[in-house]
């Protein structure tokens, strides 16, 4: 097993151990680039579903292509002010790579007391990440970032400092967990600007992995992982 898929699966043993998750969907991924499936999409879902919504994890994996990819998403219920917690963990041809956060539910510039209380506390976290030798910044541009967080990491990695990087992964982790136990408050319309956020984060044309990943799988797979991601 790869690295990402290791801290993948780890990740998620985490998240099914702290919110009693099960799955509810297991779909096969197919792709005309391989014989035999190529990813799984499930879908889990806790009781109560007070903490979390539904948690989706996407992997694809094609050697042939240089391809291992292990996405894992944290949605809290739409009337919660408890950010979404997100994992990417991929192994490239060329070198790994992650991309980690807690995507705000409402907007950190104008809600100070509410980014204190989910955000500032991983700054040490974060700067500690960016020290890892092997560690650096991926190419992410302005426009998406402008849907996470700044506390986001989202890097390349050597071999090694992927392995290191998987503290950072557990911490900020363990700080979501602490987030959904206590809950978070905040004022606003947080349903309707959460569907805003997500159709633009998981949007073609923010977003070019989904042009990737729908020569891969097709526009009917790849629409159907992406509609588990903004439903």
């Amino acid at each position: 097993m790869s690295l990402p898929a290791e801290l993948s699966d780890r990740t998620l043993a985490r998240l099914t151990d702290a919110l009693s998750l099960a799955v509810t969907a297991d779909t096969s991924l197919t792709s005309p680039m391989a014989p035999r499936p190529v990813g799984r999409l499930r879908v889990l879902r806790g009781e109560p579903a007070d903490r979390v919504d539904k948690v989706v994890t996407v992997s694809l994996v094609v050697p042939t292509i240089g391809l291992d990819s292990h996405m894992i998403f944290a949605f809290t219920p739409a009337d919660s002010a408890v950010p979404h917690f997100t994992l990417d963990s991929v192994r490239s041809s060329e070198y790994h790579a992650m991309h980690l956060d807690l995507i705000p539910r409402v907007e950190l510039a104008t809600h100070l007391d509410y980014l204190d209380t989910t955000h500032l506390p991983l700054t040490p976290l974060l700067e500690a990440a960016w020290e890892i030798d092997g560690v650096s910044p991926a190419a992410v541009g302005p426009r998406q970032r402008a849907m996470m967080s700044p506390w986001m990491v989202v890097a390349r990695a050597t071999e090694d400092a992927f392995t290191r990087l998987g503290a950072t992964v557990d911490a900020y982790l363990d700080h979501w967990l602490a987030l959904a136990d206590k809950g978070v408050t905040a004022e606003g319309d947080l349903a309707a600007r959460d569907r805003a956020n997500r159709a633009n984060l998981f949007s073609p044309e923010v977003d070019p992995v989904w042009h990737q990943v729908t020569r891969l799988l097709g526009a009917d797979q790849a629409e159907r992982v992406r509609g588990e991601l903004l439903s």
